[in-house]
């Protein structure tokens, strides 16, 4: 879905969001809320120009507006893999953007990151997954690894990693996959107002993926090792 039209349909009562490149950011108004809107769009990959804009954008609504809503739209392609970004130190730029949406946190500003065309890799991890609260539209397509790398990285071969997509949600891409393994608390359906309006009525920042992914049978180790883990401690 074209982000203007994601945008219309979140801000039923107006809206200030423009796009600059592959960045979009502004505001839009939800109800008695006004919340600040920074994202990405055309499938873009985060290189260090982009990360640096996001997180300024992300400064500015901490200095601007105190406690202000933050919505990420989130549509990437992943980190920019460029010799040019790595030679750059693009993971310390990635790193930069992450810290500035945990200090967004820590201040006060609830976070929501709402995947509406693409998310992958290290460019949904920086921002996206940092939200307190990170849905996504059904037909969304979300992977951190396509099953070719993760083939080279794990040495299982791609063949074998495909069966087992057909079974665990782990190795399988898709915004349903990844709500049952709790990366996803929700899949934002129909009015997307009420979504986003909901969201910010009973908002809380403890992260329950672990628990999430028990519950829905789609990761069944993190959540039981980590209760041994503090049971011991």
């Amino acid at each position: 879905m074209e982000w203007k039209s994601v945008v219309e349909k979140i801000f039923p009562d107006g809206h200030e969001v423009e796009q600059t490149g592959n960045l979009i950011r502004g505001y839009g108004r939800c109800g008695p809320h006004t919340a600040a809107v920074i994202g990405t769009t055309d499938h873009t990959d985060v290189g260090v120009e982009l990360a640096l804009a996001m997180a300024a954008a992300v400064i500015n609504v901490i200095r601007d507006h105190p406690a202000r809503p933050i919505v990420f739209l989130v549509d990437t392609s992943g980190q920019r893999l460029r010799h040019r970004d790595e030679l750059l130190g693009l993971n310390g730029y990635m790193a930069h953007l992450a810290k500035c949406v945990e200090m967004a946190r820590r201040r006060g500003h609830p976070i929501i990151s709402l995947v509406y065309e693409q998310a992958l890799s290290g460019g949904f991890l920086a921002n996206g997954m940092m939200a307190d609260v990170c849905a996504a539209l059904p037909e969304a397509e979300i992977r951190v690894m396509g099953l070719a790398a993760m083939a080279r990285v794990t040495r299982i071969g791609e063949e074998r990693l495909t069966e087992l997509s057909k079974s665990s949600p782990v190795f399988a891409p898709g915004a349903k996959n990844y709500l049952l393994m709790g990366g996803l608390d929700a899949l934002w359906e129909g009015d997307l107002s009420l979504c986003l309006s909901a969201v910010l009525k009973n908002i809380d920042n403890t992260d329950h993926r672990r628990s999430l992914g028990y519950e829905r049978g789609g990761r069944m180790l993190a959540y039981p090792v980590v209760q041994r883990v503090l049971a011991s401690a």
